[in-house]
Order: C-alpha cells, then structure tokens, then sequence
C-alpha cells in the first residue's frame, strides 16, 4: 500500500508541477496573445463638433508607440494618453494607431464634422 501511495503521490507533485509552469508561461506571454488594444478613446464617431479644439483622451493597452494623426504622442506606463488637437472646419478624420512591443497594431479611426 505505501508503495502505491509513493507513486500515487510522485505522479500528483509532477501534474503540479506541470501546471504551474503552464499557468507561469501564460502569464508571461499574455502581451503576446492578446496583443495591443486602443479603449476608452474619448471620442463618438460621426459626432458635430462646435469647438475647434478637441482634447483626446483614452488607454491604449500593451502600447509601446502611439499615433494620433500620424504625429507620435506619450503615454504613460498604464496606457494612458491625453493630447489636444485643432479641428479644421468641415469634415475631419482623427486616426489612433498604437504598436506594441512585437510589432503588432490596432489602429481607430473617428469621423468628425466640425461647424
């Protein structure tokens, strides 16, 4: 009996074992897996605008480099960005693009009218 209870017990310390590295290995390649995300962007697409001046916040999750418009803009450790930008009369296009660390991307595009 002790003797099954040996190999019972070996089989069951190297299944744990197993499984703490498999649940380590994702937690360390999860930025790989789910890639970078643009959320929360402050923006309504398709919105009339009556100022010229628009501040553009929102998270750009796992972001390593982010564009607003094409011109490079800073952001914080959590993902966070806050920029202003001027509005030009009529139709406007505001793209963010946000590349994380292995070259993937998520890029929005909002459609504005200003008046």
């Amino acid at each position: 009996m002790t003797r099954d209870f040996k190999k019972i017990l070996k089989i069951l310390i190297l299944a744990v074992f197993f499984i703490f590295i498999i649940i380590y290995a994702f937690f360390r390649s999860r930025d790989l897996i789910f890639g970078v995300k643009i959320k929360n962007v402050n923006i309504v697409d398709g919105t009339t605008m009556t100022e010229s001046v628009l501040n553009v916040f929102g998270n750009a999750k796992n972001a390593v480099k982010l564009t607003l418009n094409g011109r490079e803009i800073s952001i914080d450790k959590s993902g966070n960005f806050n920029e202003t930008i001027a509005l030009l009369s009529g139709y406007n296009i505001i793209t963010i693009e946000a590349t994380d660390k292995f070259g993937k991307s998520d890029e929005k595009d909002y459609q504005l009218i200003y008046k």
